[in-house]
């Protein structure tokens, strides 16, 4: 396990466990929302970001995560615009942001190779940039939940309710979409802009399989998500696998797992 002794690992395991805390807590309000496809959105939407600051040569994430805030802002717009079909503005702004990168793809043909690790992850070429990027998105992420736990809780399960209570649902709607698109512009450079919604949403799917409560859903995501990323990297370290898919995989193991679980425990009972 010289692995463990290596730099690259371990600047890798730190940026895997602070993603893991942050993406399955905001994925696990988006999942209860109806609002799950919006990690796949913003995740191509930063690929364009992340092409064109290769293109100009501007720190990458940096420009993915301008990408990012602005679609999360045009969804949101694009919410109010189109109230009977929602899910529409994430159809929209995902084909925008597919469709500039493949253009961008086209400009700047050399960083090609480049760019593709963005989209399937390289968590271990993480350096201390990416850490201190990391690292503010998810003080900055829990410090705000924890800040608006309660309303968001609310909004999430009632969004009417809130709004007639006087909830500045517009706000807080605005709050949540800039937090996911950090997130995601943190985490592609960990598990890839493909694979970055599995982080998002696997972890809440366990959470609805196995937790009795809404606290306990915030417990459950946290953990899957955290055991996926250690194993996932100490598996790939060791047989030199792609950790960003190795994490994957054992995030759909770990809920398979769950839901056979839960069909024999309801056959016995």
């Amino acid at each position: 396990m010289d692995i463990l002794t290596s730099e690259f690992f371990q600047r890798a395991l730190i940026g895997g466990l602070l993603i893991g805390v942050t993406a399955p807590l905001l994925g696990l309000f988006l999942v209860l929302r109806r609002l799950s496809m919006i990690g796949d959105t913003l995740a191509h939407v930063s690929i364009a970001g992340v092409a064109l600051g290769f293109l100009i040569g501007v720190y990458p994430i940096a420009v993915g995560l301008v990408f990012a805030l602005a679609a999360s802002f045009a969804i949101e717009k694009l919410r109010k615009a189109y109230k009977t079909y929602a899910e529409l503005s994430i159809a929209i702004i995902m084909s925008g942001g597919v469709a500039l990168a493949s253009f961008l793809f086209t400009l700047g043909k050399g960083f090609n190779m480049t760019v593709t690790s963005y989209m399937f992850g390289s968590i271990y070429t993480l350096n201390n940039t990416d850490l201190i990027v990391i690292g503010v998105v998810t003080v900055v992420v829990l410090v705000l939940i924890r800040l608006h736990v309660k309303e968001l809780f609310l909004l999430t399960f009632d969004e009417e309710a809130a709004a007639v209570n006087g909830l500045p649902v517009r706000y807080y709607n605005l709050m949540m979409s800039v937090l996911t698109a950090l997130v995601i512009s943190a985490s592609i450079k960990i598990v890839g802009a493909l694979l970055v919604s599995a982080l998002l949403t696997i972890p809440a799917a366990c959470s609805l399989v196995a937790a009795r409560s809404f606290r306990q859903s915030v417990f459950t995501v946290v953990l899957v998500a955290e055991v996926a990323v250690i194993a996932g990297l100490l598996i790939a370290g060791v047989w030199n696998l792609a950790p960003g898919g190795t994490i994957v995989l054992l995030l759909i193991a770990i809920l398979l797992l769950l839901l056979v679980g839960r069909v024999r425990f309801r056959i016995s009972g």
